[in-house]
């Protein structure tokens, strides 16, 4: 059985190997199977994320009212668990954690942002935080940044008609500061989106799920994360990790404006994971 160097490290690569190396019978039997190892691959690379959604649901529902660790301190010390076990089974590339490091911090500096504005708010008491935002916080960007590390390796994602990675880079650079400096200046994100759709209408995301190169639009790609997104947010929201104000005397439905901001962070989550693992052209 032969297994490629490039995910030959990780506990996943016996077992993609031999899904890979399946024969179905040919037409729509193959085609079936194709979209259920896509699937399947999709659901690894979600692997830390699912778990903090599970965290965030199970204690919402379980945890004890009376308990002498806040949930949130519980949500903290579990993350770090997932995180070092993941690392510990060879689940996770010392690559990928480095990565959620990076969004961790990124993540809670804009959380101490957000929330001194009031954008949304952390209802719990806990010990583990820095001003109004609990340290588990930054796992979710975190599982964010996750994902993208851990679904380009394992989809072998490579580019067709890629920009200018520092006109690339600039752009995220400007799209992180309208994040904070849209509550005193006007906000630019219309012309952000724009600028996006000029710099990347062309550019495709070339992946591999079984025998053949498959592709599409970056921009449509980058939507379908962010729409993801949205979905894990209603669930972290729904579990009261955060709420938004019009969710303080009940649960609603998160906006689906909402996915406008996402989508922007989404964008910023990409180009953090291409300044580790630099996008690689279409041969």
């Amino acid at each position: 059985m032969n297994i490629p160097k490039s995910i030959s490290h990780t506990r996943f690569a016996v077992v993609r190997a031999r899904l890979e190396a399946y024969e179905p019978r040919p037409g729509w039997q193959a085609w079936i199977y194709e979209f259920l190892l896509f699937g399947f691959k999709q659901g690894w690379a979600c692997l830390f994320g699912g778990l903090m959604l599970a965290l965030l649901l199970g204690t919402h529902l379980f945890y004890p009212a009376g308990a002498p660790l806040a949930r949130y301190d519980f949500l903290t010390l579990g993350a770090v668990a997932i995180q070092a076990g993941m690392l510990a089974l060879r689940l996770e590339t010392l690559d990928e954690a480095k990565v959620i490091l990076a969004f961790h911090v990124v993540g809670t500096v804009m959380e101490l942002f957000k929330t001194y504005f009031g954008s949304w708010l952390y209802p719990e008491p806990s010990v583990l935080r820095i001003g109004g935002v609990p340290l588990f916080s930054g796992f979710m960007y975190a599982a964010v940044g996750s994902y993208l590390a851990r679904v380009s390796r394992i989809f072998d994602f490579r580019f067709s008609h890629y920009p200018s990675e520092v006109l690339a880079g600039l752009v995220a650079v400007a799209i992180y500061v309208n994040f904070f400096a849209h509550h005193w200046l006007p906000d630019i994100r219309i012309a952000l989106f724009a600028t996006l759709g000029v710099l990347f209408w062309r550019t495709r995301v070339w992946f591999r799920v079984w025998r053949k190169d498959r592709w599409m639009p970056l921009l449509l790609g980058w939507l379908l994360v962010a729409l993801f997104i949205w979905f894990a947010e209603n669930i972290g929201t729904f579990s009261r990790a955060w709420l938004y104000p019009s969710q303080r005397d009940g649960w609603a439905m998160v906006s689906p404006a909402k996915l406008g901001a996402w989508y922007l962070l989404m964008y910023i989550s990409f180009i953090l994971v291409a300044a580790v693992h630099r996008p690689r052209k279409k041969v």
